[in-house]
């Protein structure tokens, strides 16, 4: 059964700024996301933007927004085919429990000037 929708755009421009912050990054991303965005060099704010936009997204589709849940414990990866993937920690998987969920998907897209993702929460 789902539980909530979340979705949420990003302008790409915001994070080429939050690139040339290091404390910002280290504010709102894990340090893996970090590591994969400046890997990817040229799309490095592509690849921030679609993870922000997720992790705001994540938010949505709980109902309760990000009030009280750190966006660092919400990681946004990918698995070896480049499929993403959700690793939740302390208070972001807190939150999801609290919701009665149990099963998460994510969709993520980007564009020159923006990106997009969406959550789909449920419960088995």
């Amino acid at each position: 059964m789902i539980i909530g929708v979340g979705i949420d755009i990003v302008e790409v421009k915001r994070m080429e700024r939050w690139l040339l912050n290091e404390s910002l990054l280290e504010r709102y991303f894990h340090s893996d996301e970090i590591s994969l965005a400046l890997s990817r060099k040229n799309s490095a704010a592509l690849t921030l933007a679609a993870r922000f936009a997720a992790k705001e997204a994540f938010g949505k589709a709980l109902g309760t927004g990000l009030l009280d849940i750190s966006l660092k414990d919400i990681v946004v990866l990918n698995n070896n085919n480049g499929k993403p993937y959700i690793m939740l920690s302390d208070t972001a998987q807190k939150a999801f429990e609290t919701s009665g969920a149990n099963r998460m998907h994510i969709s993520m897209s980007h564009e020159k000037e923006n990106a997009i993702a969406i959550i789909i929460i449920e419960r088995a």
